[in-house]
């Protein structure tokens, strides 16, 4: 069957639970600038095993969390996340992080709902020119670097600019297409404004108000407190598929500083919702990109990374970024 052919940046209008197709790898060259971009959103190289699979739309990424500089998030425009597809760094030093990959509507195909399975042999490897092209959007130069350090450049780098519109919390128009688009349930929803009027609140009064006048100090929900100066560790060596049981919220904030962080990583707000719950060890951090600077950088600490335990942007305004958060084996212990 042939699906119809479409012109780059042509808007498809996805839902949640639709079926797409990823369009083959001379598509969607057709539709990059010469750094191998579209709308100022990288196709990276670990992309390209996808080309011509078919997958769900997950989430459309609508909006995302800048965990660049922290400034609330920003609107993304024709992109969707598909079911299970992720970054698995190969091209950018073997970076553990994971991400969700962003994929614009004009790499995919909307595949009709009456058309067959998908069938064939597997997709041949691309030409040795197009991973060279796509390999070398990969680096970046930068100053700041010494000469033998490489940058590296990613969609979590650029992202930024590739979404470069603020969302602010006040925009209702944003929860609406949470809702309509599937991202978010409308109780989800409701609970995310509720949670987001209530922490602006809390920002708030710290300005404005004396202590007497705040609730709980004027810190935000869901009130983690950590007290500590120099935070306690704990090795376990956690291996991929060794089931865990993330601590209670009371015993992991007794391992945090001031910031709410033990040894430099932070508690999130959203790992909340996995306590006391049981899940598996996905993969051991060693290596990250730093989203700030496209520095590579090898963790003194791994990070743990649990399976099916991702960011529910619950206290992030259903941001559907869904990013995995890393686990301190001091918050985690062995079951059995």
């Amino acid at each position: 069957m042939q699906l119809e052919q479409v012109p780059a940046g042509h808007v498809l209008n996805l839902r949640v639970g639709e079926i797409v197709e990823v369009r083959d790898e001379a598509e969607i060259l057709a539709t990059l600038d010469e750094r191998a971009e579209l709308e100022s959103l990288p196709f990276m190289p670990e992309m390209l095993q996808f080309c011509g699979r078919r997958f769900r739309v997950d989430k459309l990424a609508v909006k995302l969390c800048d965990t660049i500089t922290s400034t609330g998030l920003y609107r993304m425009r024709n992109a969707v996340h598909l079911a299970g597809v992720r970054c698995d760094g190969q091209a950018h030093g073997g970076c553990q992080t994971g991400c969700f990959i962003y994929w614009k509507e004009a790499w995919l195909k909307r595949v009709p709902a009456d058309a067959p399975e998908q069938a064939g042999p597997a997709a041949e490897p691309p030409p040795q020119r197009t991973l060279t092209m796509l390999t070398a959007a990969t680096r970046k130069g930068g100053g700041s670097a010494s000469a033998d350090e490489e940058l590296f450049s990613c969609q979590a780098t650029e992202l930024l600019r590739a979404a470069p519109t603020p969302v602010p919390p006040w925009d209702v128009r944003q929860y609406v297409l949470d809702v309509r688009s599937g991202n978010a349930g409308l109780l989800a929803t409701i609970r995310a404004i509720a949670i987001g009027v209530f922490n602006e609140y809390q920002d708030l009064s710290r300005r404005f108000l004396p202590k007497p006048l705040r609730i709980r100090g004027g810190i935000r929900l869901p009130f983690i407190d950590g007290r500590l100066e120099r935070t306690p560790d704990d090795a376990l060596s956690l291996q991929p598929g060794e089931l865990v049981r993330i601590k209670s919220k009371e015993e992991i904030v007794r391992t945090l500083d001031l910031n709410n962080s033990n040894r430099g990583l932070k508690f999130d707000p959203d790992m909340l919702w996995y306590c006391g719950r049981e899940a598996r060890v996905l993969r051991r951090v060693e290596r990250v990109i730093d989203e700030r600077t496209g520095r590579l950088l090898r963790l003194n600490r791994p990070g743990i990374v649990l399976e099916d335990v991702t960011c529910r942007g619950a206290f992030h305004r259903c941001c559907p970024r869904a990013d995995y958060p890393f686990w301190r084996e001091i918050w985690l212990e062995r079951v059995g």
